[in-house]
């Protein structure tokens, strides 16, 4: 009888994923951890935050950190690690949405308009130039204002401001992306079967463009819980009570004295939340082959 030692057991292969963690850029990994505790958070939190999102009488107010309130008590005795546990969703949520909407629409305009050239190329990025040339804030206060008083403080209106100053930007590089693959022969060969500038755009420019757009997509995600926080922050964005982290930052900023632990929690999360993202999309582009310069916006 033959017998096998432990050296010449067969050893299973990693699989697939396994090994593709493995090989992926130190940035990537720690920026997946990062944004799996937080989908973990998100998704679970409301579950076992010990106190609901706008309870009173959690505690004295203004009492500080302890083991029980971890990021103290608000002016309205509210625990505040409750309220940025609840809130982790919220601010995924909104950046996700409104990132993508811009992605969608961004896309649509600049590969369409990077395919069609012209006057139409000329007219379109001339307004997608004059968007991108007022301040990034400026243009987000506006838009919120243009809305009116009807959706002040609605979802739906922080994440149509979302894509709204992101979708020019995408628009100019999907313009760029297409640009470069316009000329190629199967284009070519495309529009000279008769099929349609969307047809085009959908079959022939989009899936060689992905890669681009999607590094672009992770690096405006990475941009959009700030800009959801600075809406919040201005009091532009969610209305009270809503735990949304950037809202909580200013109802808590004239505590920063008497409590100071009541703003570093949901600064710390909204922090972490962008350093994960960002740490993430870097090593996503290192993988695609593109370079990210951090920082844009």
């Amino acid at each position: 009888m033959t017998t096998v030692t432990p050296s010449q057991a067969p050893v299973t292969p990693p699989s697939g994923l396994a090994r593709f963690w493995r090989r992926a850029p130190s940035s990537l990994r720690v920026g997946a951890i990062i944004l799996a505790i937080h989908v973990v958070v998100a998704v679970t939190g409301p579950l076992w935050a010990p106190y609901g999102v706008a309870q009173m009488g959690a505690g004295i107010p203004l009492s500080g950190a302890s083991l029980a309130h971890p990021f103290g008590i608000d002016q309205l005795g509210r625990d505040v690690f409750s309220r940025v546990v609840h809130g982790g969703h919220i601010v995924m949520l909104l950046a996700l949405s409104g990132t993508l909407l811009g992605l969608v629409i961004g896309a649509v305009i600049g590969l369409l308009s990077g395919y069609l050239r012209g006057w139409i190329d000329e007219v379109i990025m001339r307004l997608v130039e004059a968007m991108i040339s007022i301040p990034f804030l400026v243009l987000g206060l506006l838009a919120v204002s243009a809305a009116g008083p009807e959706l002040s403080g609605s979802p739906l209106l922080v994440i149509m401001v979302v894509a709204f100053l992101y979708a020019p930007r995408i628009a100019r590089l999907a313009r760029s992306a297409a640009l470069e693959i316009v000329t190629k022969d199967f284009v070519t060969i495309a529009r000279l079967r008769g099929e349609s500038p969307w047809s085009v755009v959908r079959r022939e420019l989009l899936p060689n463009t992905t890669s681009v757009l999607l590094v672009e997509f992770a690096v405006r995600t990475g941009y959009a819980p700030v800009l959801v926080g600075s809406l919040g922050f201005l009091g532009f964005g969610m209305r009270p009570p809503t735990p949304e982290w950037g809202l909580m930052i200013s109802e808590n900023r004239t505590l920063l004295l008497a409590s100071p632990v009541t703003v570093l929690g949901p600064g710390l999360m909204l922090a972490s939340l962008v350093v994960g993202l960002n740490l993430f999309t870097e090593g996503l582009a290192r993988i695609l082959g593109r370079t990210v310069q951090i920082g844009q916006r």
